[in-house]
């Protein structure tokens, strides 16, 4: 991912953690060093009542290939480690972890060291299920000492703050392991400047689909950012760059409705609705789509307006010990309206050679991504899909 530079160059009143660094960043050593200061957010998961991680450390590298042993690592260091309940990080809402003086230059890999689960509660990573309620272990990968690894693409500069945002997805972070009960831990991160730039409006707290509505900016069918209303009804999804975003939100159960070319200025919250006038989803029959694909893909519902765009609909990856996936989707048209400035009103309309038409996009570390067009979904019907293969 390409990564904007468009940085904040001030330093807020942050309280912070205890910092450290490790070896040379391999910058200019005459040069004055830059700050860079992390954030933590999230975008909403799905059946889960709580996401927890426990951050020890954030490492970053000029050396995208960098062992753990290598040098030219720096260091934010949380002390004591910081348990973050990632779900309690939507609407905008940041948790600060630090900040640390680094050589200028161009760093390409950051790594997000957790805490061990140590077998009491509360656990240092776990999930708490909407189901029962009840808190399980979530698995981190095999040598997580050396923390979950993302590619990144920040410039520091001399005696200047590049102030950054750790997007965790958790929802397609958490992966269900077969009927072994387990649940585990495979990051999908991204790194944003933090930006104030965002996009507002409420949802109406009297349709009973309000609390399960997922509202997320994309563009070209990725998603870059995604809230849940709270419980006025208000959602906002920040930060993000300056740009066009279309807005979907989507439920179980619901018409995905649409708003088209939303812009988004810099330092500028884009208002698309007040609470006079919030956003009410229909009810919409559903079918399903199942299948099964190599364990570690990544599968997204995709679905293509008749003018465009291709919007995201639902991902996540599939079991991780059975390959298993399987999304329900609605079958009614997606209603679309152009946006136009707060207070005029949006004008819906359904796009009906859209209905019930999807398609799946599957990705594989190393691997080309697959594409499947499939049939028209109707109601109480379930589409399964062939295996999919990755040559």
């Amino acid at each position: 991912m390409k990564f904007t530079q468009n940085l904040k160059f001030a330093l807020g009143g942050l309280s912070v953690v205890a910092l450290a660094a490790c070896g040379g960043g391999g910058g200019d050593s005459t040069a004055a060093p830059g700050t860079l200061r992390l954030a933590m957010t999230d975008a909403p998961s799905c059946g889960y009542d709580a996401v927890n991680v426990t951050v020890q450390k954030i490492r970053v590298n000029q050396n995208s290939a960098a062992s753990d042993t290598d040098g030219g690592w720096s260091e934010i260091i949380l002390a004591p480690a910081k348990r973050v309940d990632l779900l309690n990080l939507t609407n905008g809402v940041l948790e600060e972890l630090g900040q640390t003086q680094l050589p200028p230059g161009k760093y390409t890999q950051l790594r997000l060291v957790l805490a061990d689960n140590n077998g009491t509660l509360p656990l240092a990573n776990s999930v708490v299920l909407t189901s029962d309620k009840s808190e399980l272990e979530l698995k981190t990968p095999s040598g997580q000492q050396s923390g979950l690894k993302s590619n990144i693409n920040i410039d520091i500069a001399s005696n200047q703050l590049a102030d950054f945002v750790i997007d965790f997805d958790a929802c397609k972070s958490v992966v269900i392991a077969g009927g072994s009960g387990q649940y585990l831990l495979k990051p999908v991160v991204s790194m944003i400047p933090r930006y104030v730039n965002g996009v507002s409006g409420y949802m109406d707290t009297a349709s009973t689909s309000y609390a399960t509505t997922t509202m997320s900016l994309q563009q070209n069918g990725v998603v870059i950012k995604a809230t849940v209303p709270d419980v006025t009804g208000k959602f906002l999804l920040q930060p993000v760059a300056p740009g066009n975003y279309t807005l979907v939100m989507a439920a179980p159960g619901r018409t995905t409705t649409v708003v088209t070319n939303v812009p988004v200025a810099n330092n500028t919250v884009t208002t698309v609705n007040t609470d006079k006038t919030p956003f009410s989803l229909a009810v919409s029959d559903s079918g399903s789509v199942s299948g099964i694909a190599p364990v570690e893909t990544l599968v997204r519902v995709m679905q293509t307006l008749t003018t465009g765009p291709t919007l995201e609909i639902a991902g996540r990856y599939v079991d991780g010990s059975t390959g298993v996936y399987g999304f329900p989707l609605v079958v009614n048209a997606p209603m679309v309206a152009p946006y136009v400035a707060s207070p005029s009103l949006l004008t819906f309309v359904p796009d009906a050679a859209a209905a019930g038409r999807y398609t799946l996009n599957a990705s594989l570390s190393g691997k080309a991504d697959q594409t499947v067009v499939l049939s028209p979904l109707t109601a109480g019907t379930t589409l399964v899909v062939a295996p999919l293969l990755f040559p």
